[in-house]
């Protein structure tokens, strides 16, 4: 059994193997373990710690661990404490994590004033891990400054990742218009700032002319109530040269100042509180029905009724609702 109390303790002490424990808890299926994943993240919120949540994505080869890695040594170079959780896509036969950030990360790695944190994403939508927020909140607890969340790549359900940060940062590589076409409206709709990387070399310029195409079409979109003028804007960067980080840097820290100052942090963060809560009952309510006996029955059978053809996934889905209602 997990000494709760006592790991919750060294976790906001800063121990980093008492984190690594309190992670690896917290992403444990056992329902004993997730019994005192519960607990240990109870304790934990008022630690008073407010860690910035940044959200990153991007392109597949953008290069989102090297910039991670230039950027957290740029954090970590002023001062701050910096967490990074990187979901990995999954193995399907393990489970496993398949890419292991944390190799490619050496140097961040190495720093004392950082922590990362490879996670399998498992069947989870949206890019991130099921308990990557709960493992955010864990990072803050333990005193880090900066908790960056790398998602497994963009794609149309990458923007879970949103309901769990301040802000969202999407990774572009120069290409040509067509690169525009390929990224879905969704993610450019929630991205805050868009940083095109790779803007060294032979394609300084396009990087360039890319960040143009950006712009302009963020320009197009829809003026969101919780953004100041100029906002959300696209910038260039070289993860490689390490030029336009701290550019980057002031960006982000402006927005979520001019957040924090109009109110629309703090309801951001309620707003995404409420939200889980939400999906956690949603979740608790599925789990129990499975584990009802007379309801996995009932499943089983109907379920076998739509794949035989023999009746319509809808009316099936109806039958087991009102069964549910009736008691039968």
């Amino acid at each position: 059994m997990t000494d709760v109390t006592g790991l919750a303790e060294a976790v906001r002490g800063g121990d980093r193997r008492a984190l690594a424990r309190a992670i690896t808890l917290i992403e444990s299926r056992r329902a004993d373990h997730r019994a005192d994943a519960v607990r240990l993240i109870e304790q934990l919120t008022p630690a008073g710690h407010n860690a910035l949540r940044i959200g990153l994505s991007g392109t597949p080869g953008v290069g989102k661990s090297t910039f991670i890695e230039a950027f957290g040594m740029m954090l970590t170079g002023q001062g701050l404490r910096v967490a990074v959780l990187a979901v990995d896509p999954s193995s399907a036969r393990s489970g496993g994590s398949i890419l292991g950030d944390k190799t490619r990360m050496e140097r961040l790695a190495r720093d004392p004033n950082a922590f990362i944190r490879p996670s399998p994403s498992g069947a989870a939508l949206g890019g991130v891990a099921r308990r990557t927020r709960e493992a955010a909140a864990v990072v803050a607890a333990a005193g880090f400054d900066v908790v960056l969340i790398e998602t497994v790549g963009v794609g149309q359900s990458e923007t879970m990742v949103a309901d769990m940060v301040d802000l969202f940062v999407l990774l572009i590589a120069p290409a040509g218009g067509d690169e525009l076409q390929g990224v879905k409206r969704g993610i450019m709709e929630i991205a805050d700032i868009i940083l095109v990387n790779k803007a060294d070399g032979e394609l300084r310029d396009q990087a360039i002319r890319t960040c143009a195409d950006y712009a302009g079409a963020l320009r197009l979109l829809r003026h969101r109530p919780e953004d100041p003028p100029g906002y959300p804007k696209a910038a260039v960067v070289s993860a490689l040269d390490e030029t336009g980080l701290e550019a980057a840097w002031a960006d982000i820290t402006a927005l979520a100042e001019w957040r924090k100052s109009e109110g629309y942090f703090a309801q951001r963060r309620a707003d995404q509180n409420r939200h889980w809560f939400e999906e956690e009952v949603r979740h608790g309510l599925i789990r129990r029905l499975e584990e009802d006996p007379a309801t996995r029955a009932a499943l089983e059978t109907l379920g076998a009724e739509v794949v035989d053809g023999t009746r319509a996934p809808g009316a099936a889905a109806e039958e087991l609702l009102q069964r549910l209602e009736t008691g039968a």
